[in-house]
């Protein structure tokens, strides 16, 4: 497995947006990883200008591009005899209703028993389909609480600071978790080590997670459903407690069912977490008005599906989920992933 000392690691990272640009300046200011970065729709221009950054945590950085600079497509270590990743990292959209899945998506650029894979994603059971695909790899899970986002295509607009909870997926192949608890101090040093981000270990990165998804499997897909901001939100009429509250707490319901034990707070807290001269655009907000596709089945429909295994009535979360599905239909259909019958007459 990849441990850094004084060499750089060798590090991939999937997806260059909001997110995975500020981890991939995170790294490189910290001298500890020269980075490669996988982009898809603003690979041109990145790739010609580089990256035009406005953040809270590095200032201006006009013109910025990763060490090892940004490809259009996932390398394949083999058939292009290149240097194992001591890392892969992914912060793109997880769309598993979408093929390729991430883990094809990943799988050759991932050297078996080596590359450390680091999911700085959200959702619940994203680690499942990777050990499923890579049984001898760690699996490390990065819970961001983050905003940042690409206002324009390079332009990454970094406005409230990293914080970055990091720790270990219980790999079932494994015997012993202490090289994956290892793994996760390993990236921590790396990620850290510029000091211009707070990165923790989480020792329950489960319970990490469906923290983070009473706001993710509610508020964030109400907001693109509603196409209102998080702050608007809260301020349409009786949107909070007729919806927002009922639906978290069923969330919070299921959490517990699960044996993860949140604060009693949860809600309130998750409800008010960004201040409301923010006016926050959720992801899936941002990928609404983009006409993206969402991350709905890790935000909502896993939720969801646990709910009913552990026979937790959800009615509010089962319609988020439906009218969710609903749009990502109609994007899935707009960008030709769906073929409908022609109109009787045309």
């Amino acid at each position: 497995m990849a441990s850094p000392t004084t060499e750089k690691a060798n590090i991939l990272l999937i997806g260059g947006g909001g997110v995975g640009t500020i981890v991939a300046l995170n790294i490189e200011t910290g001298g500890l990883g020269a980075v490669t970065s996988v982009l898809r729709s603003n690979f041109n221009v990145v790739n010609q200008q580089g990256y035009t950054i406005h953040s809270v945590d590095h200032g201006e950085v006009p013109s910025w591009k990763p060490t090892k600079g940004v490809l259009g497509s996932v390398p394949d270590v083999t058939k292009e005899s290149l240097p194992p990743f001591d890392y892969v990292i992914t912060t793109t959209k997880n769309c598993p209703d979408v093929p390729p899945t991430l883990p094809e998506l990943i799988a050759p650029a991932v050297t078996p028993g080596h590359t450390v894979i680091v999911m700085i994603q959200n959702g619940v059971n994203i680690e499942r389909p990777m050990f499923e695909k890579f049984p001898k790899n760690i699996v490390l899970s990065g819970v961001s609480m983050i905003g940042s986002h690409e206002r324009g295509t390079g332009v990454i607009v970094h406005d409230d600071p990293d914080i970055l909870y990091l720790g270990a997926f219980r790999n079932p192949n494994f015997t012993d978790s202490k090289p994956e608890v290892a793994a996760a101090h390993a990236f921590i040093k790396l990620y850290g080590a510029a000091g211009k981000t707070n990165v923790q270990f989480s020792d329950d990165v489960q319970w990490a997670r469906w923290r983070k998804i009473i706001f993710n499997g509610v508020l964030n897909p109400i907001c693109a459903i509603t196409n209102l901001d998080s702050s608007r939100v809260r301020l349409a009429d009786s949107l909070v407690e007729g919806l927002v509250r009922p639906a978290m707490t069923e969330v919070f319901e299921v959490a517990s069912k699960l044996g993860y034990q949140l604060p009693e707070d949860i809600i309130d807290t998750m409800i008010n977490l960004d201040p409301m001269d923010m006016y926050l655009e959720p992801s899936m907000l941002c990928d609404f008005r983009k006409g993206n596709l969402m991350e709905v089945e890790i935000l909502v429909g896993e939720p969801l599906r646990e709910a009913e295994k552990v026979g937790v009535p959800t009615p509010n979360l089962k319609v988020i989920y439906e009218l969710c599905k609903a749009i990502q239909w109609r994007t899935k259909e707009t960008k030709g992933l769906i073929t409908v019958p022609p109109k009787r007459g045309a």
